[in-house]
């Protein structure tokens, strides 16, 4: 999952719903599906395969924690033999493609690996003095450009900071009166993007920028792209931005030691070869993990869980519709791969997408037991998701209730690979356990676990291994993803169906 500030999650009441259905999502439609990416004909309704309404259920019985958790310890094997993780264009990566795309194929599914570009970016210095002495901490923004060898030594500029300006550094206007060219300019953060603020940086001659953050913690941020980066961009605290602001004229030295490069990694695509290529349920789950650890909870937990789904199910499974999983690249970076993968959809081959469940963390330590607020009940951040993702969040809240928990919505805040679906007006959903925020009281009340302790202390760092999983959740997760998967390869319609393909209103 790629780190952001989530929205709190509102606590809804969910009751055990009827898994089963009648009719289905949609008319017409051919057995065999055709590739993605492309549309079949559409014979007569006579032709429509009919699943099997106990495959959710056997789903559910074959696919097992355990063994899930045995192809966590294969995705850790991985990391360990190529220098502790598997991030995107990464050796540990692309080893894991290839483990990932292995296993499908030995199930009969039809599989594919394509490729896409994306932007690397490391650091390896940061520094900031102020006068000569040794100043605050400061984190290059990701793809700012490297400072030259020794760093950068100018004045320290601040821009205009009145509380009532939304826009600090927006404009070129900002530095009218300010000697700027050359300097190291001080921004406090706003209502523009990094991007921007740097871009109008480099427009008046500035050296590089330093910006502030408005709230308390630590600024994380990006310029976009390689291509976008400009000049050398740092982050400050927010307490360490407001004291450099009455230093003004005050030389400072920048060190941000960066690397950027262009590189190529690869998505993992596999189809059945059974039910319809016009009505695809869709499972999706990223597997690359930061380079500072395995991820084996982000987002090893999701990948393993749906690889162990998608053997039990094998690629011939009885289903009405097709069904597709995708292990996506590069979502650390920003949500490349899946976003990579929409994009290349044409219009029709986007309407052929009925369901789109993703799973992101599901093995927790410290779990919660969340679960994609499809209809906005409540009224946290994000509107509703597409038509149907309301369906969507009451099937897996059922499946999820069945286990013996109760689940809570969590926003569509952009933050994993359903982001690019909701856009496209995918009917979406999926489920979570958390990253890390802190459980509350209330939270280890209903839950159990441990009040004042982030849900996964080990997000996005070295200690994300093995042994940062809670076998419980994922057994719970799986089940849940394995009912809700095979609910919607068996049948779109009922009180919890999608729209059908002629109903379907994609962007």
């Amino acid at each position: 999952m790629i780190a952001s500030r989530r929205s709190a999650a509102a606590l809804v009441i969910v009751a055990a719903l009827a898994l089963g259905a009648c009719g289905t999502g949609g008319s017409g439609g051919a057995g065999t599906p055709t590739p993605p990416g492309t549309t079949p004909p559409a014979p007569s309704p006579a032709a429509a395969p009919t699943g099997d309404p106990g495959l959710p259920r056997r789903l559910a019985e074959q696919s097992t924690g355990d063994a899930a958790f045995a192809r966590l310890a294969e995705l850790q094997r991985i990391a360990d033999a190529n220098g502790g993780n598997r991030a995107a264009g990464s050796p540990g990566y692309d080893a894991s493609v290839e483990y990932v795309a292995g296993e499908l194929r030995r199930a009969g599914f039809r599989v594919e690996t394509p490729s896409f570009p994306f932007d690397t970016f490391a650091v390896d210095g940061e520094s900031l003095t102020v006068a000569g002495a040794p100043g605050p901490a400061v984190t290059a923004l990701t793809y700012s450009p490297s400072t030259p060898p020794g760093g950068v030594t100018a004045p320290l500029v601040v821009a205009p900071d009145a509380p009532a300006d939304p826009t600090p550094g927006c404009e070129a206007t900002d530095y009218a009166t300010l000697p700027a060219r050359g300097a190291v300019v001080l921004v406090r953060r706003g209502s523009c993007t990094f991007t921007q603020k740097q871009q109008v940086a480099a427009e008046v001659g500035a050296a590089a920028v330093l910006v502030g953050n408005n709230a308390p913690g630590p600024l994380g941020g990006t310029l976009g792209s390689v291509a976008e980066g400009r000049l050398p961009t740092g982050g400050l605290l927010q307490a360490d931005f407001d004291g450099l602001v009455a230093r003004g004229g005050t030389p400072v030295g920048l060190t941000l030691a960066t690397r950027s490069a262009t590189v190529t990694t690869r998505n993992v695509i596999a189809q059945t070869t059974t039910g319809r290529g016009d009505e695809v349920v869709m499972s999706g789950a990223h597997l690359d993990s930061v380079p500072q650890g395995p991820g084996i909870n982000d987002n090893g937990s999701g990948s393993a869980a749906q690889l162990e789904l998608a053997m039990r199910m094998g690629g011939a499974p009885p289903v009405t519709n097709a069904v597709r999983f995708a292990w996506w690249g590069a979502e650390e970076n920003g949500l490349l791969g899946s976003t990579a993968y929409v994009q290349g959809l044409t219009p029709e081959a986007r309407r052929d997408i009925a369901v789109l469940l993703n799973s992101d963390m599901l093995a927790s330590p410290n779990p919660a037991y969340l679960i994609y607020d499809g209809d906005d009940s409540d009224r946290e951040g994000a509107p509703p998701g597409p038509t149907g993702s309301d369906g969507i969040e009451r099937t897996l809240a059922a499946a999820l209730t069945a286990t013996g928990v109760s689940p809570r919505g969590t926003d569509f805040d952009g933050r994993s690979d359903y982001g690019p679906f909701v856009e496209a007006g995918i009917p979406s959903g999926g489920l979570f356990t958390g990253a890390e925020e802190v459980k509350t009281p209330e939270d280890a009340a209903l839950w159990g676990g441990q009040a004042g302790v982030p849900f996964d202390r080990c997000y996005h760092q070295a200690c994300d291994t093995v042994a940062n999983i809670d076998r419980v959740a994922l057994d719970r997760m799986l089940d849940a993803l394995a009912v809700s998967l095979g609910t919607y390869a068996v049948d779109l319609g009922g009180p919890n169906g999608v729209p059908s393909r002629e109903q379907r209103q994609t962007r």
